[in-house]
Formats: C-alpha cells, structure tokens, sequence
C-alpha cells in the first residue's frame, strides 16, 4: 500500500516539538515500508521553512535534512493536473492550497494513505485517506501498510 508523508511526521524526526514527539515519529519512520513512501517535494519545502524558522535551524543544515529525507524516499513533484486538482480540492473542501497540493499529488502518484497531524484524520478523496500516525489508537489502515514491515515499536 502506498502512502505519503506530511510536513509534521518529517518535521517531529527532526525534532522539531521536543523529544517525545521525535521518539514517536522516527519510530514511525522506521517502520514504514521504504519502496512504497513517498514525500511530496510540497512537504520538503514546508519542512525547509519550518527548521529554519520554527526549529532556528541555519539554512545549511535545514538544506542537509531536506536532501537526507529526499535520498531516503522516493519523491513526488506537482505536475500542472495535480495543481488543477488542487485548487478544485481547496475550492470544494476548504482546504489550504499547500495542503490540497499535498492531497493531490498523493492521490495523482497512487497512495492510499497520507499520514498527517493537521488535516482531518478520515478524510478521503480520491481513494486518498488522511490519516493522524500520532492519534491514541492506530488506524487501521496504517496497521495495513506496517503490517509487511518488520514488528513495529510503533
């Protein structure tokens, strides 16, 4: 089963919000099923922004964990239909273009899952669920896509 990455799980690995929230996403991170993660190149911009601004993180180093995130999964880049789709998706549901850009490239590239803190954790869109990896009880579609991993700590 496929499935993308929001800015949050990448931005708590980083450490971003203390350390218990680290332990929790690298946990994560490391369970995950490496050939069918992806990370839209949405969320690595986001996640540049956040070390630097949030996390205090000169440009440099914020540059080194963007390209380690990129060398260790697979990345999706926004074509003009995912655009489109985006803004149709921002338009019927509210959501924030950067958000919808995330949703839609995530669908566009066959994910199933787009693991994610700040949008509406059920929330489906073509064939696309929004899922919280940090909710108190673990969804069970997440428990799918773990399920080939190795026995999860997470």
């Amino acid at each position: 089963m496929k499935l993308a990455l929001d800015t949050n799980v990448l931005a708590y690995a980083e450490g971003v919000n203390g350390a218990a929230r680290q332990e929790t996403a690298t946990a994560l991170v490391a369970c995950l099923p490496l050939a069918d993660t992806m990370i839209p190149v949405q969320v690595l911009g986001e996640l540049f922004r956040v070390l630097t601004a949030k996390a205090g993180r000169s440009t440099a180093d914020a540059r080194a964990a963007v390209i380690g995130w990129q060398d260790g999964f697979a990345t999706l880049d926004t074509s003009r239909a995912a655009l489109a789709a985006a803004m149709d998706l921002a338009t019927d549901h509210r959501l924030s273009i950067w958000d919808a850009i995330i949703m839609a490239v995530a669908a566009e590239a066959g994910c199933r899952l787009l693991l994610s803190e700040d949008m509406q954790p059920g929330f489906t869109w073509r064939g696309l669920t929004v899922v919280d990896p940090f909710a108190m009880a673990v969804d069970s579609l997440l428990e799918t896509a773990l399920r080939g991993s190795s026995p999860s700590p997470y």
